[in-house]
């Protein structure tokens, strides 16, 4: 494996979301009020866009034309991926959190600070629905490879599996204690991660709900993500203090399932 490092942004860079379609390209957020497109063939920066605030959350369109990018202050930005031109933006009275395009590429995801999902029609700008999701601030949004479901989690320390054409809650995932930071769903659908601060990873038979198995770590786990066509999971946990193993340099990532 190569390792390169991408060095350009002059902040914290929070995060980082690879093309749905090619495989060199990837975008980062970041809190100097930028986000960069990267070459991996080149490892250089072939875009840098300007935005209005400290940018946390980023996500790529299924079909690769769009970017959109939410700062702290709760503006999401629409950013045309060819142009790098704004397209659209969106201010928001309420805590957003995580977003995403549904599979189809028509809708827009969003989890706010209030425990709601809301939905949004694409450009124009216009707001579908708003789904009570959780009791407490809805943090995370996963919408399966299949399809068929997406999943939320919540400070509630709930996962909450809905089926995607009838935006219905169709069970609940209850064996984390601490707020969902983070899901993942396997490449054919079968499996659910979700971490928080609890000291493992739930992996959930999403069917059935039951414990497929539990990944222990050492600290809080920030972020999961299954392997695109193999079972597979990479996860990073929050060891930036060297509390865990001052040996080591801090920002590792992890893996299980390796034969």
């Amino acid at each position: 494996v190569k390792e390169n490092n991408y060095r350009g942004h002059g902040d914290s860079v929070d995060q980082l979301c690879w093309h749905p379609s090619n495989p060199d390209l990837f975008v980062t957020a970041s809190g100097d009020k930028t986000i960069r497109i990267w070459d991996v063939r080149t490892t250089k920066c072939i875009a840098t866009v300007n935005t209005k605030g400290e940018n946390i959350n980023i996500c790529w369109s299924p079909d690769g034309q769009t970017i959109a990018v939410g700062n702290k202050d709760d503006v999401v930005t629409f950013i045309d991926a060819k142009t790098h031109r704004s397209k659209a933006e969106e201010q928001f009275k309420f805590e957003v959190n995580e977003i995403s395009w549904n599979n189809d590429n028509n809708m827009f995801f969003l989890t706010n600070g209030n425990g709601c999902i809301n939905i949004l029609r694409q450009v124009p700008l216009k707001p579908i629905q708003s789904i009570n999701a959780h009791p407490s601030n809805c943090i995370c949004i996963k919408f399966d490879p299949m399809g068929k479901y997406f999943a939320t989690g919540s400070a509630d320390a709930l996962v909450s599996l809905w089926d995607v054409d009838e935006l219905v809650c169709v069970r609940c995932f209850s064996r984390l204690d601490w707020p969902v930071r983070t899901l993942s769903f396997s490449h054919d659908g079968k499996m659910l991660a979700s971490a928080s601060e609890d000291h493992f990873i739930d992996i959930a038979e999403v069917e059935t709900g039951e414990k497929l198995w539990e990944v222990q770590c050492e600290s809080p786990t920030f972020t999961v993500a299954w392997h695109p066509k193999r079972p597979l999971l990479a996860f990073a946990c929050d060891d930036k203090d060297g509390k865990y193993d001052s040996s080591r340099e801090a920002g590792t990532v992890k893996l299980f399932g390796l034969p």
